[in-house]
């Protein structure tokens, strides 16, 4: 029976799974599929979880309780050799190993991509992963709890200024969404005005949201305006050390918080760490099919979707004729490249990946949104609905849609939850302070007698007792009776 290796279990790695035990027969083959992270994360939620409108479970997806039939390894694959078939795994404890397989599948997904400016190593936050969506939430609520007790001054202005790099579709969602946050929180704060927190978004291009029409874009420029947050177009962040933004236009000003999502890379762990063809931006070289190669030549045997890769977009669109790394095409090529294994197995020719955008759609924070469908805009609540029902459909498992809808109308009654949970950062904090501890042991008594193999008495110094003059013994004082009787012989005496 063929092994099946999935190397990642995001969109495209946990939908591959997902479908070949769908469409697998019984014994036909064998899948394994490895991730560091036992869930898949929806990332067009990050956002809304960021500003807390969904609960962060239920923005992801647990491999185990929807893979049935996938061995799931809960490890990194550290290196890929193709030409023997073999990969290694590395998991969080004990030796790496290595797994022999048939059928390799790459969807390791993408990583945040940075430039070398000053401080943003040590200060900026991305937004590829659930754990950074909790972290910003937590520290809008975090900062609004120590301005709260700050009279006005810089120190409670560096709390509340907010600033999101990078003008594309997740910095443009996640920025509104942290401003309509921020408005939501200011009833709750009422030492805190709306013009004392300020929200800035800084994109090196001259527009934002190229997906969209520009005058679309605009619209969303002058709507995030109205708002109170500000966008820098034309402008570069030249420095973010200890938190003081520094931009080419030369404006500057401090902040606590910093979001990055100024563009996505191939995952380095893997595309560094295998002998399967790369192209020149790093990505890995997928043919129209999925399949590992060029138009020339096909590498047997491997496969490859997701943001890892660089997939011929047959459309026309997609940025270089590639396919743009995004949700909506992972989720797809993950289908088709289930399809497309089985097909293989069974001797059948498998389909080329051909997908036309049929239109882009974002959620500027409650009640407003913005959809582009060709020369068809909608705006404002209309287009939130769209933004909603159209991304409550796609999550995976109508468990997890059951889970996100009900979040939503539990928010719509109750509000969105405000409490802030930093100190799960450091949960031990609070039991180590106040943790009993054994004392420290006493030192050992000095000994009384120097032990018998102790240095010869010329080597110890001599103590000197001085003399005590010897008294004479005292006579016994006289009883009361003898006092009496030696009275009366004086009297007796003198008379």
């Amino acid at each position: 029976m063929p092994k099946i290796l999935i190397v990642g279990g995001g969109y495209a790695g946990f939908y591959t799974a997902w479908k070949l035990e769908k469409w697998l027969r019984t014994g036909e083959a064998e899948v394994t599929m490895v991730d560091p992270l036992p869930y898949m994360t929806y990332q067009p939620f990050l956002p809304e979880v960021a500003a807390g409108s969904i609960e962060a479970r239920h923005a992801v997806v647990a491999h185990r309780r929807h893979l049935k039939k996938t061995t799931v390894v809960t490890a990194k694959v550290t290196h890929i050799d193709h030409a023997t078939k073999t990969a290694t795994i590395t998991p969080p404890i004990g030796e790496p190993y290595e797994f022999v397989y048939d059928i390799v599948v790459v969807t390791a997904g993408a990583v945040s991509r940075t430039f070398p400016i000053p401080g943003v190593a040590d200060q900026a936050i991305g937004l590829k992963t659930i754990e950074e969506a909790v972290a910003i939430r937590d520290r809008i609520l975090t900062n609004f709890d120590k301005a709260a007790l700050l009279p006005a001054g810089p120190e409670r202005d560096r709390l509340l200024t907010f600033v999101v790099i990078g003008g594309g579709f997740a910095g443009i969602e996640v920025f509104a969404e942290l401003r309509s946050f921020a408005s939501s929180l200011l009833k709750s704060y009422p030492q805190i005005g709306f013009d004392d927190t300020h929200f800035h978004l800084i994109e090196a291009m001259g527009r934002i949201m190229p997906e969209v029409s520009l005058p679309t874009s605009l619209w969303v420029i002058k709507h995030l305006d109205e708002r109170g947050a500000q966008i820098h177009l034309n402008t570069q962040l030249t420095s973010a050390v200890d938190g003081k933004i520094e931009l080419s236009t030369g404006e500057s000003f401090e902040t606590d918080l910093i979001v990055w999502t100024a563009g996505v890379m191939a995952n380095p762990a893997i595309v560094r760490h295998t002998d399967l063809p790369i192209e020149e931006r790093g990505r890995l070289q997928v043919r129209p099919d999925l399949r590992v190669g060029t138009e020339d030549e096909i590498i047997i045997d491997a496969w490859g979707a997701g943001d890892i890769t660089a997939v011929p977009d047959l459309s026309g669109g997609g940025v270089g004729g590639f396919c743009v790394p995004n949700a909506q095409h992972a989720v797809r090529q993950g289908k088709l490249l289930a399809k497309n294994i089985v097909a293989v197995l069974r001797d059948e020719a498998p389909k080329e990946y051909e997908h036309k955008n049929l239109g882009a759609v974002a959620g500027l924070g409650i009640g407003s949104g913005v959809f582009q469908s060709g020369k068809i805009a909608i705006k404002g609540l209309p287009a939130w609905f769209a933004h909603r029902g159209y991304h409550g459909l796609a999550m995976p498992s109508w468990e997890r849609k059951l889970r996100v809808v009900w979040g939503w109308v539990n928010n719509f009654f109750l509000g969105r939850d405000i409490v802030s949970l930093a100190a799960v950062e450091n949960p031990r904090a609070t039991f180590v302070e106040f943790a009993s501890r054994p004392k420290p042991a006493a030192d050992a008594a000095a000994p009384t007698k120097a032990p018998a193999t102790a240095a010869p008495a010329a080597a110890v110094p001599p103590v000197t007792v001085p003399a005590v003059k010897a008294r004479a013994p005292r006579a016994p004082r006289p009883t009361a009776g003898k006092k009496a009787a030696e009275q009366a012989e004086e009297t007796a005496a003198v008379k």
